[in-house]
């Protein structure tokens, strides 16, 4: 695997991510590549650009993320092209998307120049509303109504079935995002590597379950003005009984991997 062009992305108003990222920046420059840093980190030798979103034009070999999901989850959805990430947590929580620790950044340079590296594939989703087609979602799309005294009624359509039923909201999550939030609503984990989506109804009047779908189209509508969420970071708004179309995106997540591991991210959660 190439490295000739890698950009470094620090975890937003983290000093402690902005320290580690002019180290590996300079690791990554000793073994000769090009290093593009985002504002305000900067070091001698690479290229500083001020935002993440100006990666996506830079033809990048590898873009190297220093701080926890967030960060990760923010980067994908700057990003154009099938471009693979290597996942360093760095002041996270829990880290569960994160591949490596600081300490492990030699080891993993080493092996990415030896091809010695597995580029795991991940499932995104993307929602639009009359053709407006907003940010991507590597985890989860969340469709709330506005209104909280009010309850909603939601109307989901997924093949050629419909379910119809009042919900505070309903969310509709990658098996990425299996460990994430839908998880904490009672929905199942999925293995990263299944091509399904998982349809997890929000405070349902009759307990509806989970369901889990093939990840083709899936059509929302509801019945008040409601708020359309991705990853828990990008919130657009949509009127009431406005169709909300949520397919497959065209362009997947790639992670760098050192080794082959499947439901790793459910080891992270101690099962």
């Amino acid at each position: 695997m190439k490295l000739n062009r890698v950009a470094i992305v620090s975890k937003f108003g983290s000093e402690e991510s902005e320290n580690v990222a002019k180290k590996v920046a300079k690791k990554f420059l000793a073994n000769k590549a090009e290093v593009f840093t985002i504002a305000p980190v900067f070091v001698e030798g690479a290229k500083k650009i001020d935002t993440v979103d100006e990666i996506s034009d830079k033809k990048l070999d590898l873009v190297v993320t220093l701080g926890g999901d967030g960060t990760t989850l923010r980067t994908f959805r700057s990003l154009t092209s099938e471009v693979p990430l290597l996942t360093i947590n760095v002041g996270g929580n829990r880290g569960i998307l994160s591949e490596i620790t600081l300490d492990k950044i030699d080891a993993a340079i080493n092996d990415i120049r030896s091809n010695k590296v597995w580029l795991d594939k991940r499932t995104r989703v993307v929602a639009s509303v009359g053709g407006q087609e907003f940010p991507p979602a590597l985890n989860e799309i969340y469709i709330n109504r506005q209104n909280l005294t009010k309850t909603a009624e939601f109307e989901i359509k997924f093949q050629n079935d419909v379910v119809k039923q009042k919900m505070d909201g309903v969310m509709i999550s990658t098996p990425s995002g299996s460990t994430g939030h839908s998880f904490s609503l009672g929905g199942p984990i999925l293995h990263e590597s299944l091509d399904v989506l998982i349809i997890t109804p929000v405070a349902p009047v009759r307990r509806l379950p989970s369901i889990v779908v093939p990840d083709e189209k899936i059509q929302v509508i509801c019945s008040h003005d409601c708020n359309i969420v991705m990853d828990a970071q990008v919130i657009k708004a949509c009127d009431f009984e406005e169709p909300i179309v949520i397919k497959k995106h065209k362009i997947q997540a790639v992670f760098v991997r050192l080794k082959r591991q499947g439901l790793r991210q459910m080891s992270k959660l101690g099962f």
